[in-house]
């Protein structure tokens, strides 16, 4: 999974995600849930310093730059559990 940034506001809400270089500017309030862990599927101990077994999930439509008038993306971020960035799980244009 690509890094990406995660831009804020004061309050903490998502304004931005920087994938590749590129700027997107969220157009819609994000959703956030958490996923439980199924680290048992590929390892046969719970990561060492891992002291959680959910992880956070972001999802924030987003346009390229600031043009109000381009097509909305929707991105699934996911939290490193460990370096507590952000890591893009999908991306999917919609479709208008």
């Amino acid at each position: 999974m690509e890094y990406v940034v995660v831009k804020t506001a004061k309050d903490g809400s998502p304004t931005a995600v920087v994938s590749n270089g590129r700027e997107w500017a969220v157009g819609a309030d994000a959703v956030r849930w958490f996923e439980r862990v199924s680290w048992w599927e590929a390892q046969r101990r719970m990561p060492k310093g891992l002291g959680r077994v959910d992880v956070e999930v972001l999802q924030v439509q987003v346009r390229l730059g600031r043009n109000p008038n381009s097509a909305l993306t929707t991105m699934m971020l996911e939290r490193d559990g460990l370096g507590g960035g952000w890591r893009l799980r999908e991306s999917v244009v919609d479709a208008a």
